[in-house]
């Protein structure tokens, strides 16, 4: 309720009088774009989702695959990696993804938000429509919640054999120097409002230095933006941001740290598929906030991620059951779970861009491919990726990152790249050109990987020489739930 509908409240005796000095004011506020209260709904819901990916969903879908006397390391890794990073992200890691870098910004942000410095309840966000907003409290807690499981998800990959103290430090240090700056690369940009006010001062300058002035503006704008995002690079969700930046960290510390002893000669079974199974189905729910959240808005493009989420999952679980049960000649749970994450993996960049026949697509190719990935290739590699982080999340990112800008081409039932500026205010693509839109999706792939990839190993080797990567070999035996922690996951 506003303060001039609080004037009428039933049983208020109190009139108002709005003089003309007040009316200019009055009506610059009412042209200012408010939130709705659909939007405002939708992203605290798709924010409770995406937190639910990681807290129960990730945890136990990674839990149930070590072995028990690991169970409780994982959990504990995982949970203490949302909290630690929530707090870093509040402290200054918002404000490094999401504000303007200065002379670095194409790369990073600054710090003009630290501490949240202006987040109040009157700050708005853009979104992708122009004329509309959301409170920028929930798109700083929506992106807080993608800070908190990319870090998470790179437990995987050597799970059972790292210290925690260890993980902990080098968490913080990976989502300050590569998450952060690869969010802002890909994520930042002025809005579409800012874009389209520009744009429309320049058609509407009407003499050649107005024009010029404008233009200089328009193109200032233009500029107020990532590297990756200026690049052309296409991620709804974070198929670049999120998997491949940590699956090639997730491997890269598989390697660093070496492989589990016994890996290779001993079974390392999962202790629990059962709750593999239902971490991945939370997973699977929580998704649906994780990709049709990234919308910002309650409307049909977040329909349409949604149905991309369904279908793109359903193809590549499938897909992945039927090349298992060929090849092995016994469908498992394990591979049809594995490939349901595949495919919400590879469908994430794509999800509010491509249509739901091509993200059906989409999904097959990821089941199929991240099959041989997690078999083939980590065998004849000899890496002991403990839990596949880097064969489903890095190689199914890499899939759906490049399947993008193929998918989001109108011919094949995509809805186009928006054209903000030379259609101001208009929901209108731009002309789709095949060789620029994959070769964008190319750079920022290999982007990725090199800078992700050598940033992690420098992390990974300065805290191996300041506290020690791996836990002791009498410890490994016992089991990190003991060993780390002091307690066990099960007491039977």
């Amino acid at each position: 309720m506003t303060k001039f509908e609080n004037i009428f409240r039933r049983g208020a005796a109190t009139t108002a009088v709005l003089t003309a000095s007040a009316l200019p004011a009055l009506a610059q506020a009412a042209a200012a774009p408010t939130p709705n209260k659909g939007d405002i709904t939708w992203m605290m819901l798709s924010t409770i989702l995406v937190l639910l990916m990681t807290i129960p969903g990730l945890a136990l879908f990674y839990g149930g695959l070590v072995r028990s006397k690991n169970m409780l390391s994982v959990l504990t890794q995982v949970l203490a990696t949302v909290c630690m990073v929530s707090l870093i992200w509040v402290f200054y890691g918002y404000s490094m993804a999401f504000t303007g870098g200065g002379g670095l910004n194409d790369f990073v942000g600054g710090f003009d938000k630290i501490f949240l410095k202006g987040v109040d309840v009157n700050a708005v966000a853009a979104t992708f429509s122009n004329g509309v907003v959301i409170p920028e409290l929930v798109y700083m807690a929506f992106q807080m919640t993608f800070a908190c499981i990319t870090p998470a998800l790179i437990v995987g990959a050597f799970a059972e054999r790292i210290k925690f103290s260890a993980l902990m430090v080098f968490i913080a240090l990976w989502v300050t120097l590569v998450y952060f700056p690869m969010a802002h690369m890909v994520w930042y940009w002025a809005g579409p409002d800012a874009v389209a006010a520009a744009a429309k001062a320049v058609a509407a300058a009407t003499d050649e230095a107005a024009k010029k002035a404008a233009q200089v503006k328009l193109d200032e704008v233009n500029a107020d933006a990532g590297m990756l995002f200026k690049w052309g690079a296409l991620d709804f969700a974070g198929g670049t941001v999120v998997h491949i930046n940590a699956g090639i960290a997730g491997l890269v510390g598989s390697l660093i740290i070496g492989k589990r002893i016994g890996f290779g000669r001993d079974l390392l079974a999962p202790h629990s598929l059962t709750m593999t199974m239902v971490g991945a189905a939370l997973l699977w729910v929580g998704w649906f906030g994780f990709n049709a959240g990234s919308n910002l808005e309650a409307n049909s493009t977040a329909v349409l991620a949604l149905v991309n989420t369904f279908v793109a999952t359903a193809a590549a679980g499938f897909a992945w059951l039927i090349v298992e049960w060929a090849v092995k000649g016994k469908p498992s749970l394990l591979g049809l779970a594995s490939g349901v994450v595949a495919g919400l993996v590879a469908v994430t960049p794509a999800s509010g861009f491509a249509g739901p026949m091509g993200s059906i697509v989409l999904g097959l190719v990821a089941g199929v491919v991240c099959f041989f990935a997690c078999t083939t290739l980590k065998n004849a590699f000899g890496y002991d990726d403990s839990l596949d982080v880097f064969g489903v999340h890095c190689i199914g990112g890499i899939i759906g990152a490049i399947g993008t800008g193929i998918l989001v081409n109108p011919a094949l039932g995509g809805v186009g790249i928006p054209d903000y500026t030379t259609k101001p205010g208009e929901l209108v693509a731009a002309a789709y050109e095949f060789g620029p839109a994959v070769m964008a999706q190319v750079k920022a792939v290999l982007f990725t990987l090199v800078f992700s990839g050598v940033m992690s190993a420098i992390l990974f080797k300065v805290v191996d020489v300041i506290i020690g990567l791996r836990v002791p070999q009498e410890q490994e035996r016992e089991g990190l739930d003991i060993a780390c922690h002091g307690e066990r996951a099960y007491n039977l």
